[in-house]
């Protein structure tokens, strides 16, 4: 995503969650000081265990521009992870798209008990499952086979020699095809592990599974990839 297609997302997004919260704008200085979130050390220590607390107080007292704030900072990484998981860069955008639309519209619940990027990433990792199973039941109703002609049309497009970037795209989508081998479950683990640099118990909040699980998980999903991706530079 370029620049310009970012910023252009982002405000897009913007939108989108300020017409899904009508008060989005006007701080509610009543409600942030009567409801706010609980976390579990002082302020000075919580600042430093959770660096969106600021921006995330602000916004659950309607601050659209703070949560703007948190959009612009996360949503490179949550594009990236979606399109790790749906395999799909436009559709990893419309995903996280609506990972930030249900995150402000359940911002106003979150306790602070997880850190907010745990907490959102959660979040994108039930939208892309959301997608997926979409994704299949489209699949089974529309027919999945090319007819003569896109397959021909498809096959004039392969180039006869790889540039730089058709190599880079190469790599990609071989990760994404061994990825895409993966159980469902494997994929996530080792994606917010490898990929977006979560650590176990960050996973394990995620997931919803327990820390053994997710190192299971993550091990056995590294052991079906190395054969896959042996060949990728």
């Amino acid at each position: 995503m370029t620049g310009v297609e970012s910023e252009r997302w982002t405000v897009g997004t913007s939108l989108a969650v300020a017409s899904a919260w009508p008060d989005a704008g006007r701080r509610d200085r009543t409600r942030v000081t009567t409801d706010k979130a609980v976390w579990a050390t002082d302020p000075a220590d919580a600042e430093r265990v959770d660096p969106d607390r600021a921006d995330v107080e602000a916004a659950r007292g309607g601050d659209a521009g703070a949560f703007e704030a948190l959009v612009i900072r996360y949503q490179a990484r949550i594009v990236s992870f979606a399109a790790a998981i749906v395999h799909d860069t436009g559709a990893a955008e419309d995903v996280a798209q609506e990972a930030f639309i249900r995150a402000w519209k359940g911002l106003r619940s979150f306790r602070g008990d997880s850190a907010f990027k745990t907490w959102l990433y959660k979040i994108a990792s039930n939208a892309a499952r959301t997608h997926l199973e979409r994704h299949v039941r489209q699949a089974r109703v529309g027919s999945e086979s090319l007819d003569d002609e896109e397959a021909a049309l498809r096959a004039d497009e392969v180039p006869s020699g790889a540039t730089g970037v058709e190599e880079t795209l190469t790599t990609r989508e071989a990760i994404d095809g061994a990825l895409a081998q993966l159980p469902e479950d494997w994929r996530l683990a080792v994606v917010l592990r490898d990929i977006e640099g979560l650590d176990y118990k960050e996973i394990a909040e995620v997931t919803g599974a327990p820390i053994g699980t997710v190192e299971s998980r993550i091990f056995r999903a590294r052991r079906r990839l190395r054969p896959l991706l042996c060949t990728v530079r």
